[in-house]
């Protein structure tokens, strides 16, 4: 699918954003971070611009100082392409124009699929992306570790960076944070085996020393330098090889039988040894930068690192990472080689269990006994029960038979039944957003997936522009195929966690926008003041993140404590046709509590909101919808 998108690789234009050069880097961190994974990838496929923030930019001194062998061009805010305009940079636009990567991990996870596409000899390149190529893939909103690394840490780096020097006395509790998860058990793909090996190499190691990654080993040329440092030897030389792409020797392979028998439970834990676990991923890349500066930093400062041994450690080992050091030198990154630190005594570590963590939430109570009735019977007993307003216009229905093909979702790889069902989802959300577009609106189609009801909308409506905004590539392609046979000139496609687009809008639609993802878009359309036609969907996916805090609404939070709205939340999802009459009753019920939690959360913010069950209820077991007006 992604060969199908005609664009030539040359085409590709990123844009970066530039606020200040200061020491050996471009700010923001991200700026940095991108220039770090394209000089350690040796990718030119794309057209570098910087985009400053401020006035009055040297345009010389930008391009002296990168040095390196990327060529960079200024660009100001105002003449980007219009639709990198409504996103967070860095950005990466194809030719057209029409379709748009946004966020830090988007565009690196596509900045390394594009290098291997380009020349698949780079398969260390690949590795990047990790088993199942899933490395910082879940966006940064539901993945606490996509935020500590996308978000949390760059961020906090360029705070310490910038804070009077009374207030970089203490480590970020960010930087805690990763110190603490360096310190976690791994868990990988296949840790049984792994572990089963380190068990008999420590049964083998009390009576002899094992050697560490005992002599060099070298891959065109560049060389993996012998670990002085104590470190779990059998982590490393798995990590190295894969890095090296040999493979670890048969003979550790072979188990004795008292280590076959050995209870997982009684194996020995994994080390780590780089951020993700045992191999050098997109995360240290993404990380090397910012810990490097927060060093520096901090060396400068004469601060004692013995607080960050792990840290440290996992510094001056990715350094010994082939390729990183002369990535580095590239992007004038002079890497520090840190004394060898030993942990420091109890007394003087800083007690990392203070550390607040943001990764642990309050969700300990997800193990709910007990149905929803007494939770339902409260609400009731304050006066509070589902309601549903009536349906504008229930039997109103789009001409599909009249309509191309490729705008009908029976497009796509589904049932007659399956697509009959979601074009009446589509007639109930078209009819909505229908009453409230105008000519010159824009209509953002959030979480649109393959695009069913954007490009319904960019058919039916030419006078209005519909973006689609998706986390999923593969799903936005074939959108973007859809619309490219349809020859709709009305629609941008950006591929982007819902955080990144800051566009300006007047409606915001979204059908079955899982979990928490529906309150994410409720919040951008209160944010715009735009109008917004939402379907919600896996209301079970729902719990507190660092954003959303449940229940949301004032009434809903005098009754019910958090875990009486996820007893709510948990029976919510049980509307399944298979399921008794009784029991779907309840589950519509309790959707129906949980929608109006956040028809009222919305209204606090000056709107007007009605939760709707869409016509006929049948097509779908999510059938509710709301509208909301500003």
């Amino acid at each position: 699918l992604r060969r199908k998108m005609k664009d030539s690789v040359a085409e590709e234009h990123l844009y970066l954003g530039f606020s200040h050069w200061y020491r050996d880097s471009i700010f923001p961190l991200h700026t940095s971070i991108s220039l770090f994974l394209l000089s350690y990838c040796d990718c030119k496929l794309f057209k570098i611009f910087l985009v400053p923030t401020g006035e009055n930019v040297d345009d010389q001194f930008v391009t002296k100082n990168l040095l390196g062998d990327l060529e960079v061009h200024l660009i100001s805010r105002c003449q980007l392409p219009v639709v990198v305009q409504s996103c967070c940079l860095p950005a990466v636009v194809v030719k057209d124009g029409k379709f748009c990567r946004a966020g830090l991990s988007v565009v690196l996870r596509h900045i390394i699929q594009k290098t291997y596409e380009a020349d698949p000899s780079k398969k260390d390149v690949l590795e990047l992306l990790g088993f199942k190529k899933t490395c910082l893939k879940a966006c940064a909103e539901v993945s606490q570790w996509t935020r500590l690394c996308e978000i949390s840490i760059p961020l906090a780096v360029e705070g310490f960076l910038t804070a009077s020097p009374e207030h970089c006395q203490t480590i970020p509790p960010d930087i805690l944070q990763l110190e603490r998860k360096l310190g976690e058990p791994v868990r990988v793909h296949n840790d049984d085996k792994i572990r089963r090996q380190k068990l008999q190499q420590q049964k083998a190691s009390s009576k002899a020393a094992v050697p560490v990654l005992g002599k060099e080993a070298t891959e065109e040329g560049k060389t993996v330098e012998t670990h002085e440092h104590p470190l779990p030897s059998l982590e490393l030389s798995i990590a190295f090889s894969k890095l090296l792409v040999q493979e670890v020797s048969d003979a550790v392979n072979r188990e004795p039988p008292n280590i076959r028998r050995t209870k997982t439970s009684d194996l020995p834990l994994l080390d780590h040894v780089f951020a993700e676990g045992l191999y050098f991923t997109l995360a240290d890349i993404v990380l090397l930068p910012c810990i490097h500066q927060f060093l520096v930093s901090s060396k400068k400062q004469g601060k004692n690192l013995v607080n960050l041994p792990l840290i440290s450690s996992w510094y001056q080992r990715v350094q010994k990472v082939p390729g990183v050091k002369q990535a580095a030198s590239k992007c004038n990154m002079e890497l520090l080689q840190l004394p060898e630190l030993m942990s420091a005594p109890e007394e003087e570590l800083q007690d990392l269990s203070s550390v607040p963590d943001e990764l642990e939430e309050e969700n300990e109570d997800s193990n709910f006994i007990g149905g929803p009735r007494p939770t339902m019977t409260k609400l009731m007993e304050n006066g509070i029960e589902a309601k549903f307003s009536p349906h504008p216009c229930p039997s109103w229905t789009l001409d599909w038979t009249n309509l191309p093909s490729a705008v009908s979702p029976g497009e796509g790889k589904m049932s007659r039944d399956r697509a009959l069902r979601k074009q009446q989802q589509l007639n109930n959300l078209v009819a909505a957003v229908t009453k409230l577009a105008k000519p010159g609106d824009v209509i953002v189609d959030f979480c649109s997936g393959g695009g069913h009801v954007g490009i319904v909308l960019a058919h039916m409506m030419p006078s209005c522009q519909v973006v689609l905004i998706e986390n999923k590539e593969l799903s936005l392609i074939r959108a973007k195929d859809r619309s490219d046979e349809l020859g709709l000139n009305n629609i941008w496609f950006i591929q982007a966690n819902l955080d990144y687009f800051n566009g300006t809008f007047n409606i915001g639609v979204a059908l079955h926008a899982c979990g928490v993802a529906t309150d994410m878009v409720i919040e951008h359309c209160i944010k715009a003041r735009a109008a917004f036609v939402i379907s919600p969907c896996c209301y079970g996916f729902i719990q507190n993140t660092v954003k959303f805090k449940y229940p949301q609404s004032h009434q809903f939070k005098e009754i019910l404590s958090y875990k009486e709205h996820m007893i709510l939340c948990r029976f919510a999802d049980q509307t399944a046709v298979q399921l008794p009459p009784e029991r779907r009753l309840i589950g519509k019920q309790c959707m129906g509590l949980v929608d109006l939690d956040r028809a009222w959360a919305a209204e606090e913010h000056n709107y007007s909101v009605q939760v709707i069950s869409m016509e006929p209820e049948s097509c779908s077991p999510k059938n509710n919808m709301f509208v909301g007006i500003p």
